[in-house]
């Protein structure tokens, strides 16, 4: 016996062994009792550091448990391969980012061999293959069939230095982009999106089959996001201009979870980014005004804009509506504190019972109205300088005087409804997906724009539309799909004219909220899973990873489960049975990452 451990040669030996016997080759075994383990898979970067060794050897670790105890083990490996960081690292260095990614990807799967993982390497996938993001494109297309996939002009998170769109899960509560960490500015495009609002209601309602199984902060976080809340939507008619014959300038959509306030609205507020902004103030003189104000407001994060002692700023639109309860004519006013994530971009503003309306009354010289009084003592609606915002009985409401304000919620919300003026409704914080980005290193979005016949899929026979590999970037760091004729330039599907393709790419998030359903069956080319394979083996038993995925690819994770279930794909509800967040590798302060230069 050798005196001492010769660990490259012994590491060496079995790891050769391991790899001729296919020792954790997986396949599906009615007989067995499977067992799912997958850790998240790596951006392929060029090198793995210590924060990267801590997720994966708990991840091998389990599996070789559960080998051991005779459970079927799959325990896939694959590299989440087109994003930002190899687009810019090419830009940086005149590589191609399909080099730049193929070249990190050989030495990073070397690195895991080294270190003796037992993954299943036949079943190793990238999503940037063609052979990964054609199913991308299929399921786009799919969505697109349910009307779960749609184009519209928004204001969206813009980060310049990224030179692309971030959807509202990629921006930090101080409004910096999640990669790069630059300031994000509200900016006015087209772009694409996933209505994932359509599956709020089941995405908030199954987070309890998920209790005791995922940390609890980790489901407080989405449940929080997707932010249910109960209350009303009222038509605020407005009051038309000279020569106005405009239908959508006719009503101001306002939700509200108070309308036991209802009449005491002396005015209303709209988010800067409202799409009627712009229109709202045409014609009145205050355009330039509203103009600058959104520009101005644009800069400032949401924390700013909605913290409590922040300063309410306002811009007056030229602009008045009718409240419908009372008829009376109000004004229209954009502030900084409303939100387009919240509702529909607009409230109804009551200062005497919301303590951020009676500071913008206050500053702004807008009446102030009691309609909810105590059960003790009075209110000076003339100097009152606290809203009061607790329970009470109604005032000044009509014929709802006298009624408890907790009471009145329904009855007022039946009168809306009966009167044709609003509706009692469930609000959810949750936004749909905006997926579009404005780079090339991504999935072609697989929609054709022709003159005559619009906006068109591509037909599934045509799939994948293939990211060309034979591009220059221009060194701004735009995409360089906004210049390839060979790209661009196609016929159309229905007239057979000319057309031109799409040149917004998916965001990267699309690839990793199904990756875990193509592992069961990798090399399956009839649709993006063999049906028997993935319920065989899904739900993930176990998954590993950061918990600062706990609501984007997490929760897209489970959108997508859930939309492919209702497509007959596959039978589960959820994609991750349990979930265990490894904690972070922390150096010099920061988080152990290649793009904050601290690795080891």
């Amino acid at each position: 016996m050798k005196e001492k451990y010769d660990f490259k040669q012994i590491e060496d030996k079995w790891q050769r062994i391991w790899e001729e016997k296919k020792a954790f080759k997986a396949g599906e075994d009615p007989l067995t009792k499977k067992y799912y383990l997958l850790e998240m898979f790596p951006y392929p970067s060029g090198e793995m550091h210590m924060g990267h060794l801590r997720n994966y050897a708990i991840g091998d670790l389990l599996a070789r448990f559960y080998m051991m105890l005779g459970y079927n083990v799959l325990h896939p490996m694959g590299w989440d391969a087109f994003g930002l960081p190899a687009e810019n690292a090419a830009v940086k260095h005149n590589v191609h980012p399909a080099k730049w990614t193929q070249d990190n990807i050989k030495y990073m799967k070397n690195q895991f061999k080294k270190m003796g993982m037992s993954y299943d390497w036949d079943r190793e996938i990238a999503t940037c293959h063609h052979g990964y993001y054609k199913w991308n494109q299929w399921i786009f297309l799919k969505m697109l069939e349910k009307g779960l996939a749609y184009t519209k002009r928004s204001f969206v998170n813009w980060c310049e230095s990224c030179q692309t769109v971030l959807a509202n899960e990629q921006v930090s509560v101080d409004r910096r982009c999640w990669r790069c960490e630059t300031e994000v500015i509200q900016k006015e495009m087209d772009g694409w999106f996933f209505k994932i609002t359509a599956y709020a209601d089941e995405l908030l309602k199954d987070c309890n089959k998920l209790k005791d199984k995922w940390p609890e902060r980790v489901l407080t976080m989405q449940e929080n996001w997707i932010g249910k809340s109960y209350g009303a939507e009222v038509d605020f008619p407005l009051v038309p201009i000279d020569g106005e014959n405009d239908p959508d300038l006719s009503v101001i959509k306002v939700f509200t979870t108070r309308q036991d306030t209802l009449y005491g609205a002396t005015f209303i507020s709209l988010a800067p980014e409202h799409p009627l902004v712009s229109e709202l103030s045409s014609g009145t003189g205050q355009e330039k005004a509203v103009r600058e104000f959104i520009i101005e407001v644009s800069k400032e994060d949401k924390i700013t804009r909605t913290a409590e002692g922040g300063e309410k700023k306002g811009v007056f639109t030229g602009r008045y509506a009718i409240n419908p309860l009372n008829n009376e004519k109000i004004p229209v006013w954009i502030a900084n504190f409303v939100l387009m994530d919240y509702g529909t971009g607009a409230i109804m503003s009551v200062p005497a019972h919301d303590q951020r309306d009676l500071d913008f009354a206050r500053k702004y010289n807008i009446p102030v109205r009691v309609v909810i009084h105590p059960y003790e003592g009075a209110l000076d609606q003339e100097t009152m300088t606290g809203a009061y915002e607790d329970e009470g009985y109604l005032i000044n409401s009509g014929p709802f005087n006298g009624l408890n304000s907790k009471e009145s919620l329904d009855k007022i919300g039946d009168y809306l409804k009966e009167k044709g003026i609003g509706k009692k409704t469930v609000n959810y914080r949750l936004r749909d997906w905006g997926i579009s980005r404005q780079r090339y290193w991504g999935t072609p979005i697989p929609v054709i724009h022709c003159e005559r016949c619009g906006v068109l899929p591509v037909p599934y026979s045509e799939l994948p539309v293939l990211l060309q590999t034979d591009t220059e970037f221009p060194e701004d760091g735009r995409s360089p799909l906004k210049y390839s004729d060979a790209f661009i330039n196609t016929e159309c599907p229905e007239c057979n004219g000319r057309a031109k393709r799409e040149t917004d790419t998916m965001d990267t998030f699309v690839c990793s909220s199904w990756y875990f359903d193509r592992y069961t069956s990798p090399r399956f080319d009839e649709s993006p899973m063999d049906k028997d394979a993935v319920n065989y083996w899904m739900p993930v038993d176990q998954y590993i990873g950061g918990i600062e995925h706990a609501i984007l690819h997490l929760l897209y994770a489970r959108f997508f489960t859930k939309f492919l279930r209702d497509t007959g794909m596959l039978e589960v509800d959820e994609p991750f049975e349990r979930l265990l967040t490894q904690g972070m590798v922390v150096k010099e302060g920061a988080k152990m990452s290649k793009s904050k230069g601290n690795v080891v």
